[in-house]
C-alpha cells in the first residue's frame, strides 16, 4: 500500500512532511502603545516574537498566553504568563476573560486579521479590551502545477493557511485535512474530510496526520 504525502501549510519545516509553506508574516508597528494597560494578551507566538523586536518593555506586564507554542515563546523570551486556557476557541476564550480578567486593562498585541473578534464578544459583557495591531499575515503565492496530488492529507496550523492555500488551489475531494483547532476547523470547505489534532499544537497535528497515515493509506 502506498503511503500519502503530508503537507505542512506552516512556515515551519519539520521531519516527515513535506513542507508548503503558505503564510509569512510582515511587522506593521514601530512602536506598542502601553497605555493604560496591566495585562497584555497574545494569539501568537509571532506576535510574542514582534513585540520583543520593538519594545522589549513588554515583559514588565503580566501575560494571557494563548496556546501551548504561545506561552512557551513568552517564557522563553522572560515574560510572565499568568493565564493559558486548556481551550482557546474564541468563545470559550472570551468568557474565560470575562469570568478571571474583569477587572484587568488588556491590551491585545494581535495580527490584522483574526478568526474570532474577541473585542465585540467582550464589549457584550461591559468589558473594554483595547487591541493593537503589530503584523500581518500575508499569503504565499504558488504555481497551479504545485498543487498537491491526489490524496495528499493536508496539515492546517490556523485559519490562515487555509485561507491561503485556497487562494493558490482548488481543494480536491481526495483531500484529508488535519486541524489544529476548531476556530482552524470552520474555514475548511464543505464536506471536507478531516481530523482535528488533539492537541492545539503543530506536532500533535503531524502526529495525528501520520497516524492518519497508518491506518489509511491507498
Amino acid at each position: 500500500m502506498t503511503k500519502r504525502h503530508i503537507y505542512l501549510t506552516s512556515p515551519l519545516k519539520k521531519e516527515g512532511t513535506r513542507a508548503l509553506p503558505m503564510i509569512e508574516f510582515s511587522r506593521t508597528a514601530r512602536r506598542l502603545d502601553f497605555g493604560d494597560a496591566d495585562t497584555l494578551m497574545f494569539t501568537s507566538k509571532q506576535a510574542v516574537s514582534f513585540a520583543d523586536e520593538i519594545d522589549p518593555k513588554w515583559k514588565k506586564y503580566p501575560s494571557i498566553a494563548i496556546g501551548p507554542a504561545t506561552k512557551k515563546r513568552i517564557e522563553s523570551l522572560g515574560g510572565e504568563v499568568i493565564y493559558s486556557p486548556s481551550s482557546f476557541y474564541g468563545k470559550v476564550l472570551a468568557e474565560d476573560i470575562a469570568k478571571f480578567f474583569a477587572s484587568r486593562k488588556i491590551l491585545y498585541l494581535r495580527p490584522a486579521v483574526i478568526s474570532f473578534d474577541s473585542k465585540a464578544h467582550l464589549a457584550a459583557k461591559g468589558i473594554t479590551l483595547r487591541e493593537q495591531v503589530i503584523y500581518e499575515t500575508l499569503c504565499t503565492e504558488y504555481r497551479r502545477d504545485e498543487k498537491p496530488p491526489e490524496n495528499s492529507i493536508i496539515v492546517f496550523t490556523s485559519p490562515s493557511t487555509i485561507h491561503c492555500f485556497l487562494k493558490n488551489f482548488d481543494w480536491d475531494e481526495s483531500y484529508t485535512a488535519v486541524v489544529i483547532g476548531k476556530a482552524t476547523l470552520e474555514h475548511l470547505p464543505q464536506n471536507t474530510d478531516f481530523v482535528i489534532s488533539e492537541i492545539p499544537t503543530i506536532d500533535s497535528c503531524i502526529k495525528a496526520a501520520v497516524k492518519l497515515n497508518h491506518t489509511n493509506s491507498y
